[in-house]
Parts: C-alpha cells; structure tokens; sequence
C-alpha cells in the first residue's frame, strides 16, 4: 500500500485515537467524525529520579501505560479495534533512548527533557574558547551574507533541556552505547521512534520532522540531521532515524499487540500537536499551552525565522509538500509549580486556586519566583517565594504563584511581538492551567488580547487525531476541521495593563535579586 493512501477498511471505520504521552500523563481519546470524545483513559507518568537532577522514565513501564490506555479507552467507548481507522501518536519533545540495533535492548531508561545531567558539560562547552571562536565566525558570516542560516550559531549557548548535550552525555559515560554506536550498532529515538519501533516489532525505525527540529540537533533550515553540532559534540551521524511527513502512514501495529493491525497514520511533538489540534493553520495564529510548562507557538508560514534568545524555530508539521514552520518560546515550571502547592496543601483542589486569588485585591507584595527564568537561563535556580510577612495567608501565596505564570505569558508575548515580524492573529489556549479563569483574565489583561478557550484542553491528542485523520481519509481536509472546533471561552481584557505595573515592577525585582540562587 502507498505511504499515505487510505486503508481500504478506513471507509468503514468510524473512529480514531489520539494518544498524547505527556510529561505527567499518557492519555487516549477515541474520537467521533464530529471530533467528539467517545472513549478515554489516562495513566500517570511515572517518573524515576536516580540521582539529584536526573529524571527518567522506565521504557518497559511507559511501553505498558502506552499499551494499557489505548485498550482501555476503546473499551471505554464500547468499541472493537477493528472499528478504528488510525492512530496518531503525539509525545513529550527531548526525551530519548538509544537501544542496541540487533536485540532491540535499551542501553539506559529514558533521559527526560527535564533531566539536569548535562549541566556540568554545558557549563563547560558555554565557557570555552571554541564556542567563543564560533559566535565570532558566525557574526561574520551574517554579516557579510545576511542569511539568517547563521545568526542562531552567532551567539548558540547549551542548555540541559537540549537534546544534543545529554546524547553526548550518553556516549562519554555509558560505554556500551558509545561502542555500539562505533559499529553502526546503536538507534537514538525519541519517544515517538521508540514507540513505533515497538509497535511494528522493529520494522519500522523512523521520526517525524516535528519532533526531529525539537531535539536541537536538527536543522530547520536544511531539514537534516546536523553534522556539524554532531562533529562538534562527538555525536555519530549514524545514530540518527529517517525523517518522514507528520501526516504519514507509517506501517500498522502488529496484529498480537492488539489483536488486529491498526495503522498507525501520525507521530507529532505535543506542542505542534496542540497547534494543529487548535486550528492555527495560518500565519499570525498563536497557541498558547499552559500545562507542566508553557509553550508560546506562533504559526509562522513558510517563513523560517532565526533563534533570537528565548525565541527558537521549529517545524511544525510536514504534508506532502507543505511544510509550517512555528517560533516558539517556552517557561518552565508551570504547572509543576502548582502541583507543588498543592503537594504542600497550599490547597485541596487545583479548580480551588482561581477562587483563592480573586478572594484578595492582591498577593501584599508576595512574590512567587519560578525554577527557571523566560529570558535567561540558570539550571540551579530555586523556586522560592519573597516578600513573606506575618499577615500572609494562604490566598497570598496562590495568588503569587498565579501572578508569576500570568507575568511570564507578558514577559514572552512582548518578546514575540517585537522579534515576529507576522501580525499576530488569533491567540488560543489550553493545557490544563488553561481552565484558570484567573491566569487567563489576567494574561488577557496584561497583553491586551482576546484569548481563546477550547471545550477541549487536551488539544495535543486532538491534534494528533486530527493527522491521523487525514492521512487515513477519515477527515477529508483542514476546512473540515475547522469547523469541528469548539469554544468553551473567550477572555477578553477587563483592565488597563498599567494596573498591575506595581505588582509586575516588584515581582521583576525579586526575580533580579534572586538570580543564581
């Protein structure tokens, strides 16, 4: 059968799922020809955490959860498997494994994108001379060329979140992956390749170009594996999988995995996913994702735009011969933040917290501050809250850490309009903090925008769903899903920006004071 060309049972099918394997939960959604949700199920993500700094995820667990939330929630729906059409499978970006070729067997768990493991190597590479010697050549090279192409590298610092540096990791410290991959022996994936190579039993190795120009180590410019970073970290080309379309029939499960073969039609990076999921198909729209992090992604056409600090260029998806190109811009520690406040009984229930800060005109000059900065970088920084006095209750603090999440959101957006030269369109949210009326009244506010609210928060399995749809024929095209979408909210600005000055002004401070904690 010709990649990409509906299965001929597709016809008769009438559902698809869309599983998303986040950074806290694998989830699955069966999903109607209305887009509706006919089945779910939900497993937490169980992360392992070694060593101070290092997170990881168990491949044999994460495999069993994947497993268990797709049977289940066809279940749920009270369906047969023969009665699905595809399947779209959207991940969590940066996390990654490298297994032996032959057997199959991991070489380690795998390193999450929140693992800090790296930091000492980073530090190390972001102060030496030959990265100094790059940022030169490079400044050069624009200047006398003006191709964007080499404005990124003129002033490229590493970070743990980057894949890159924790790969090279790998290959200094686990010996048998670095000798493996000597003998053409050893598979890097990220947890799409993973799950496909796994699902096919080996047959199928291979990433998509969304979740590929997320590692960093793919080029965006030049749709290829980057041999240079490579050659610079001591990275074997060889490691890497096969780049295909987003919307792509990859090849079908193996019938003893589910009882029958499912085609599985898409793998996608969640953030692209929950774009696609939203409908931002056209230059200028912008989502908004606010859950264990938050994601700023601009849809920026056919144009490519250079990193500039805190803004990255990424593929968003790749059609046959379309390919949408996204800026993105990212804060840690949302969501994260919030679950700790609840770990600490700041509060009972999350839906709690909006209540809680509209309960008080203001936090009286509590400051929450975040793990990670938007506009810099510091892998030791602390979470910590300042300004803390005798009449401070409960209420101040959630309202503080509410405010922090609704300052960063302004923090990036002006970034975004002064280094996007797109006028921005529609700007729609999810994620789960996305049901915070109180962040998002007050980020409306801030950035003097209308946001819109989806029925759905859970826009990365849409949107996974809403490929796979696609590339089986179940949806015909993008005018199609337009029109499945559904608002739950609009939050339109209420305030004069000016009227939180004072409390943004103070909060700036205390993130200034507590830089490299």
């Amino acid at each position: 059968m010709p990649c990409g060309q509906p299965d001929s049972g597709a016809a008769s099918a009438r559902y698809v799922l869309g599983v998303d394997v986040g950074s806290t939960v694998v989830k699955c959604h069966v999903y109607d020809r209305a887009a509706a949700v006919r089945g779910s199920s939900s497993r937490k993500v169980e992360s392992l955490y070694p060593r101070p700094g290092w997170v990881e995820l168990d491949p044999e667990v994460l495999w069993s959860q994947f497993i268990g939330v797709i049977k289940e929630a066809v279940q749920a729906a009270g369906l047969h498997m023969r009665q699905i059409a595809g399947l779209g499978i959207s991940t969590q970006r940066g996390t990654f494994i490298t297994w032996n070729k032959r057997t199959g067997k991991p070489f380690h768990n795998f390193i999450s994108w929140q693992d800090l493991r790296s930091a000492e190597l980073v530090n190390s590479w972001n102060k030496s001379l030959l990265l100094k010697v790059i940022h030169v050549i490079f400044t050069v090279l624009h200047f006398l060329t003006g191709n964007d192409r080499y404005l990124a590298p003129s002033f490229l610092t590493f970070s743990t979140h980057q894949t890159s540096m924790k790969l090279s990791w790998v290959f200094k410290n686990i010996h048998e992956a670095e000798e493996a991959a000597k003998k053409n022996n050893c598979c890097f994936g990220t947890i799409d390749t993973w799950l496909l190579y796994r699902l096919t039993k080996g047959s199928v190795y291979a990433t998509d170009y969304s979740n590929a120009s997320s590692t960093g180590i793919f080029e965006p410019f030049t749709k290829c594996w980057n041999p240079t970073l490579c050659n610079l970290l001591s990275i074997p080309m060889s490691v890497y999988p096969p780049v295909k379309d987003t919307s792509f029939n990859f090849g079908s499960t193996d019938s003893e995995i589910f009882g029958i073969p499912i085609p599985i039609m898409a793998v996608v990076a969640d953030q692209q996913s929950a774009m696609f999921g939203e409908c931002c198909f056209h230059p200028g729209d912008v989502k908004l994702t606010m859950g264990t992090g938050g994601f700023w992604n601009v849809n920026t056409g056919e144009h490519l735009f250079a990193s500039w600090r805190s803004l990255y260029p990424l593929i968003g998806w790749k059609i046959g011969e379309e390919v949408v190109y996204l800026t993105e811009g990212s804060i840690s520690d949302i969501g994260t933040a919030i679950k700790w406040g609840q770990d600490i009984e700041l509060f009972t229930d999350v839906d709690e917290t909006a209540g809680m800060a509209h309960s008080i005109t203001d936090s009286q000059g509590v400051c929450f501050i975040p793990g990670l900065q938007v506009s810099g970088y510091d892998p030791y920084l602390c979470a910590s809250f300042t300004g803390l006095k005798p009449s401070t209750n409960r209420n101040h603090l959630v309202r503080a850490m509410l405010e922090s999440v609704a300052f960063r959101n302004k923090l990036l957006y002006d970034i975004i309009v002064k280094k996007v030269h797109i006028p921005l369109r529609t700007i729609r949210a999810d994620g789960g903090v996305s049901n915070n009326s109180f962040v998002m009244q007050m980020t409306s506010d801030l950035i003097n925008k209308k946001i819109e609210k989806p029925a759905n928060a859970d826009m990365s399995s849409l949107g996974a769903a809403f490929l796979a749809g696609l590339a089986s024929g179940f949806w015909t095209d993008k005018e199609q899903l337009k029109k499945l979408r559904r608002i739950e909210a609009v939050f339109e600005p209420q305030k004069d920006s000016e009227e939180y000055r004072p409390a943004m002004d103070a909060w700036l401070r205390a993130m200034k004071h507590s830089s490299h904690w």
